[in-house]
């Protein structure tokens, strides 16, 4: 039951839908079903209260206009599952209300329709709750924004900016849109989008940079709708239409994984649609028991409508939809975006975890360490040659060889290169001065050019990965230049958040890296990693997982969402981290870390745990009622009774469930984050 959120920017038709479907819930599950169930209960009370004091026929219309305040909006349900061919809890309870009016017990019917009217208004608040969680994140971006338009200012919608707009957002103003710093400096909270505890440092990008990629610059110059800005004035740069932003996306994608179904609600379903056919089967055959008993028809009537309200599966119906609202909104408003109940579920079964390392459990951010150029070579030239081409490439590595590179010779000794491709994922290939250059792994070239690479550079290569670089051989034209070595660091944190992950659960943490062995090894041991797999492409990356779900039945891996997408497409779950501002992170993942935290893990994964035991035991308090109720109605439990224990279970298990909008990460995960 969806509380209604106003509009980002202009919507499509699954958003059109889906507040369509919010405001016919706000109406039946809103004020107006717990009036009328309120409303109910005093004409059912005036009832009561004037039985023998006035005439029969008043106290049977007080009884009466109890029916239809109780009965009006279960019954408008219950017309609409029956139109679709459907028999469901709705249409139970009325056939049971009614069956009690036949037998002259109209007290007992209102009092069966007041009290699941009651259960159903409080189940769609609690939902309502819920709900209203995730769909408040769509009011935290303004309507308005502050347009500069040459020299003039100008408020406008949100929904008017365009790309390339500039937009001035003024001290503790939140952000209109995605994009990036031009001018000003300031810290943003953007706890609504990253879950970050902490305001982030923003300045302005390098204006020499005129088209850059709003998913690839640094976070310090990048911004999001619905954060917040702090001390400083910022001027931004439109990067996506309100409708595109980062926040929109998070709110689409989470109202979609409202609808998904969880492996145990798929399981709840299937129960439910043999279980509703058995009961009206039994039932009539108890009404048939005054046949078989010596006993008049009205006791085995009232027997059988006692036993239809007893095994009525209310609490079973609502028990794990609730849990896993409850859990994906926590997740939400905690930075972390799950897309349905099955990734929520599974998460929290898994006991083994593959880890892309570069950018995942490292920094991300290596070094140029070493520059080791073939005897002959001059230096320079290795490192120009180098630079040039890496400088078509967006890996982390190619980064820090142009990064590095160009503060060891200055941007007059670079070249241009032209026709730069992708090798494959072992290297880079490019033109400078009409000679191609080759920049890739040294087990590329052995096994490319084996007959060609001259043991001096061989050897060099060797002694760089003996010592855990990751190293680049470089050829240009038939001549090999030389080899550079390059280190990551681990993250800030990422043992601990390792140590914590081993007490929730985890038992086998597997690291896959494109980098050689050594490398991998020496960052393994580092993290108390179980194990590293090194040197290994895109595709073996993805065989590697597919051979942990042969051996372990669930795994979850966890990257960076773009290169590491068929892994993560194979996996039981796939995590991306730092999936703010990345479309395509966004998209690959069934569980999406908006920040760049590895400390968000053990907050997900443990709240997954937690989900997990609340549907548990939500299963056991509502299946475990009807087995309680159903005999005790066969033995004479009167109607009443019965409405007020099934009805008492059904808002015990959406109680239940909205505990986990409380959920709290132990201190030591918030540490280790």
């Amino acid at each position: 039951m969806n509380v209604r959120a106003e509009p980002l920017a202009a919507q499509s038709p699954a958003e059109t839908a889906h507040e369509h479907d919010s405001a016919k819930d706000g109406l039946l599950g809103g004020r107006a079903e717990l009036v009328a169930s309120l409303s109910c209960g005093l004409a059912l009370a005036a009832g009561w209260l004037t039985e023998g004091y006035v005439p029969a026929e008043a106290t049977l219309w007080l009884y009466g206009l109890a029916y239809a305040l109780g009965g009006f909006f279960t019954l408008r349900e219950a017309v609409v599952s029956l139109w679709h061919g459907r028999f469901d809890i709705d249409t139970l309870m009325l056939v049971a209300a009614a069956g009690a009016a036949a037998l002259g017990q109209w007290a007992e019917g209102a009092l069966l329709l007041f009290l699941f009217s009651l259960g159903h208004s409080l189940e769609h608040y609690a939902m309502g709750r819920a709900s209203g969680a995730i769909h408040a994140l769509g009011q935290l971006a303004p309507k308005l924004a502050t347009r500069r338009t040459g020299g003039t200012l100008e408020q406008v919608s949100v929904n008017a900016l365009q790309v390339g707009d500039i937009v001035v957002v003024r001290p503790n103003e939140r952000l209109p849109a995605d994009g990036i710093v031009i001018a000003g400096r300031s810290s943003v909270d953007q706890a609504p989008i990253t879950g970050e505890s902490m305001p982030a440092d923003k300045r302005p990008i390098d204006s020499s940079d005129q088209n850059p990629d709003f998913s690839r610059i640094a976070d310090e110059h990048r911004v999001f709708a619905g954060s917040i800005n702090g001390a400083g004035s910022l001027d931004i740069k439109v990067a996506k239409l309100a409708g595109e932003t980062t926040l929109a996306r998070v709110v689409r994608m989470v109202a979609e994984a409202e609808a998904q179904r969880s492996p145990t609600q798929r399981f709840t379903d299937r129960f439910a649609r043999i279980f509703v056919p058995a009961v009206l089967v039994s039932v009539g055959a108890l009404m048939l028991a005054f046949l078989v008993l010596d006993e008049p028809f009205g006791n085995s009537f009232y027997r059988a409508m006692a036993v239809l309200v007893a095994a009525s599966p209310c609490a079973l119906a609502i028990s794990v939809p609730s849990a896993v609202l409850s859990g994906v909104a926590r997740a939400a408003r905690g930075g972390v975006l799950v897309k349905g109940g099955g990734p929520l579920e599974n998460l929290g079964s898994l006991a083994v975890l593959a880890f892309d390392k570069t950018g995942t459990l490292t920094e991300g951010k290596p070094r140029l360490t070493d520059v080791m150029p073939a005897p002959g070579i001059d230096e320079k030239l290795l490192l120009g040659i180098a630079v040039a081409i890496e400088r078509g490439s967006d890996h982390p590595l190619a980064a820090a060889v142009v990064r590095d590179g160009i503060e060891r010779l200055g941007e007059a000794e670079i070249k241009t290169a032209t026709s730069i491709e992708s090798l494959n994922g072992s290297g880079v290939r490019g033109m400078v001065d009409k000679k191609v250059a080759i920049l890739g792994k040294p087990r590329f070239f052995a096994t490319e050019y084996v007959a060609t690479v001259p043991a001096s550079v061989t050897d060099m290569a060797a002694e760089l990965e003996k010592a855990g670089r990751t190293v680049i051989m470089v050829r240009y034209g038939k001549t090999y230049l030389g080899v550079l070595g390059l280190m990551d660091t681990p993250r800030a944190g990422a043992r601990e958040v390792i140590s914590r992950l081993r007490t929730l659960g985890i038992r086998r943490i597997v690291m896959l890296s494109g980098d050689n062995q050594s490398v991998a090894d020496n960052v393994a041991r580092d993290l108390g990693v179980d194990e590293a797999r090194g040197g290994l492409m895109p595709e073996d990356k993805a065989g590697i997982v597919k051979a942990l779900l042969a051996q372990e039945g669930k795994v979850a891996m966890i990257g960076d969402g773009v290169n590491d997408a068929p892994a993560m497409a194979n996996a039981t779950v796939g995590i991306a981290m730092g999936a703010a501002g990345s479309d395509v992170a966004l998209e690959a993942a069934d569980v999406a870390l908006m920040a760049d935290d590895l400390g968000h893990l053990p907050f997900v994964l443990g709240l997954s745990r937690r989900t997990g035991a609340v549907i548990r035991q939500n299963l056991w308090i509502s299946l475990g009622m009807v087995a309680l109720l159903v005999p005790a109605a066969l033995f004479g439990l009167p109607i009443g009774a019965a409405v007020v224990f099934h009805e008492g279970s059904t808002v015990l298990v959406v109680l239940n469930a909205l505990r986990l909008l409380a959920y709290a990460a132990p201190r030591d995960i918030q540490a280790a984050a």
